[in-house]
């Protein structure tokens, strides 16, 4: 029987056989060969990190607060997000599939995976042409997110632009952020590997935030003014409050991640009202998107399908290590225990 990644308890991780379905009306079976782990929000799973907001009322935009205190139970959940693979078996009414095809889907890390032709994102996949390297075309998320935040926080040509977390969905904001003519580009992060791989990638300037006053070092590696435009994907409060810090007057500082709460020692006084910036959050995944009803989820996913088509997008260089599937209950673990060997972890099947 095939297996898959998942996790049972915190910071417990097992293979996991599973029963192979019968296909039905328009789906396929594909076998995978490449895969990818969500590092940011895998990991609070990983751990058993819950912030419980409540209930989210969309009629009112608010979180109703929930009275139920009692601990729930962990159950197993997988792990990983994308696969890429070779369609080995064709169900009825597929037309447009056959098998030996490259695709590219939305899936924990798990040896087999159905999926319907006309399923959408998540339930369908996309087709990769033979050039595209498997690393790219599993950066297709992160890319969402990372294009939305360049384009909510209208990153133009000329503008300096700054950007705090350097996981995939930094990595790959600075190269849209380069696409976008923006120049200079400042990678902040704690991680040295990180850094070096920012610079790589097109980052003009690499702060490392631990060592220096990185709100300081981007007024002057813009002539004073700051940078036009920051973006914050690490999660933490003190790359906000250095973001804060080192925007420019009137700039954008658009708050990508979703992290819990940030507690004390966030200071919305200081160079925050200083400096009059717009906070702006950026939502990828959820709509009504920002710039509704001309964007939506659909737009943003072909545009970064397209991206990395083209060959606009460096996977090989994000996607490290690449390890073995059979070696994931060593390997995953060290996204966590050993953040600076990691950027993106590939698996290979």
């Amino acid at each position: 029987m095939p297996k898959e990644l998942v996790c049972t308890a915190p910071r417990t991780l097992e293979f996991r056989s599973y029963e192979e379905p019968a296909l039905t009306e328009g789906q396929v079976r594909i076998k995978s060969q490449f895969g990818a782990a969500k590092h940011g929000t895998e990991m609070s799973l990983y751990k058993g990190v819950a912030h419980d907001r409540g209930a989210w009322d969309g009629a009112l935009g608010v979180f109703h607060p929930s009275t139920d205190k009692e601990a729930k139970p962990f159950g197993a959940v997988s792990l990983g997000n994308m696969l890429v693979g070779s369609v080995i078996e064709i169900g009825p009414g597929v037309k447009h599939t056959a098998v030996g095809d490259r695709v590219l889907v939305y899936g924990g890390l798990r040896e087999t995976i159905v999926k319907k032709e006309d399923g959408g994102h998540w339930g369908g996949y996309w087709k990769l042409p033979k050039n595209v390297a498997w690393q790219s075309a599993v950066l297709l998320d992160p890319a969402d997110f990372a294009y939305a935040a360049v384009r909510d926080g209208h990153v133009r040509l000329g503008d300096a632009v700054a950007i705090f977390g350097l996981g995939a969905i930094g990595l790959v904001a600075i190269q849209f952020a380069k696409l976008s003519g923006a120049t200079p580009i400042i990678a902040v992060d704690v991680l040295p590997k990180r850094l070096e791989v920012a610079q790589k990638l097109g980052a003009t300037v690499a702060l490392d935030s631990s060592k220096c006053d990185a709100g300081l070092e981007i007024k002057k590696a813009t002539g004073g003014r700051g940078a036009d435009v920051c973006i914050e994907y690490s999660g933490n409060w003190r790359a906000m409050q250095t973001a804060l810090r080192g925007v420019a007057f009137g700039g954008n500082v658009v708050a990508g991640a979703y992290p819990p709460p940030y507690g004390a020692g966030l200071d919305l006084g200081a160079e925050a009202h200083m400096n009059v910036p717009n906070i702006i959050f950026s939502r990828a995944c959820s709509e009504p998107l920002r710039d509704h009803p001309r964007w939506n989820n659909n737009r943003v996913y072909a545009q970064c399908v397209d991206l990395i088509f083209a060959g606009q997008l460096d996977g090989p260089t994000i996607v490290d290590p690449v390890v073995p599937f059979d070696k994931l209950l060593e390997e995953y673990p060290k996204i966590e225990t050993d953040p600076n060997s990691n950027i993106k972890l590939g698996v290979k099947f």
